[in-house]
């Protein structure tokens, strides 16, 4: 293992929490809603890159100032 370059948090409406989880270079969260999956991506290699999957024909990666615009110019 490596240098801990980021820490990843979970939690639900449940009280249910996860904290503290280290990374090297990448981490993910995986939300399932029935036959569904939102996946989000973090990679801290050298930019923050974000990716964000639907499914396979539905996906966004980029870099977190990408996402950041992406976001502002949608309102």
């Amino acid at each position: 293992m490596g240098e801990i370059r980021m820490y990843a948090e979970a939690r639900t409406d449940y009280d249910c929490e996860a904290t503290g989880l280290p990374a090297e270079r990448w981490g993910e969260a995986v939300f399932k809603i029935g036959d569904e999956e939102i996946v989000f991506e973090v990679s801290v290699e050298k930019d923050v890159i974000v990716g964000i999957m639907l499914d396979e024909n539905t996906t966004w990666k980029g870099t977190l100032t990408g996402l950041k615009q992406l976001i502002k110019n949608s309102r």
